[in-house]
């Protein structure tokens, strides 16, 4: 599918510079307290939320490549028809959930942080734009659900009608 490509590459080049500039921004903080013995104020704020974006853009993405934490012991022991079934249920579950919490709760929250005008300590940057990454990834999440949902029900239709 050339638009889950696509995507793939746009998470995962966003991934390798948010993981780049958190590394650049640690070794920084490394330097400036003991080779300067002037330690940045910046720092810390920035690293803790490039690991947001890291953490929620790398769980969209795993998500996408199936590669997420999961616990197989029921799928293993099931037919393939059933398991196929219960991979579809279970993505139907993700979208659901990723719908309500992800996308409109992190809506909110992105709301609700411009409007009470929450900015954060040391980079004096708006909260809402750390708390844009939840319903960002959210998207990414639904739609890998969505496309994982529609190849399984492909594989399904196709192995019930060679039965």
């Amino acid at each position: 599918m050339k638009t889950r490509k696509i995507v793939d590459k746009i998470l995962e080049y966003s991934l390798i510079i948010i993981l780049s500039i958190l590394v650049l921004d640690v070794l920084w903080q490394v330097a400036s307290r003991y080779l300067l013995a002037s330690p940045s104020t910046f720092t810390d704020e920035l690293a803790g939320f490039l690991l947001i974006w890291v953490a929620l853009l790398g769980a969209a993405y795993v998500s996408g490549q199936n590669q997420h934490l999961s616990i197989e012991l029921m799928i293993n022991k099931m037919k393939p028809k059933n398991a196929k079934v219960l991979q579809i249920i279970i993505h139907v579950i993700i979208i659901i959930f990723t719908l309500f919490v992800m996308l409109i709760g992190g809506i909110w929250l992105i709301y609700t942080r411009f409007y009470l005008g929450q900015v954060s300590a040391s980079l004096q940057l708006p909260l809402g734009y750390v708390y844009m990454v939840l319903p960002i990834s959210g998207i990414f999440i639904i739609y890998y659900s969505i496309v994982n949902s529609i190849e399984l029900a492909t594989k399904l239709k196709t192995k019930e009608k060679i039965s």
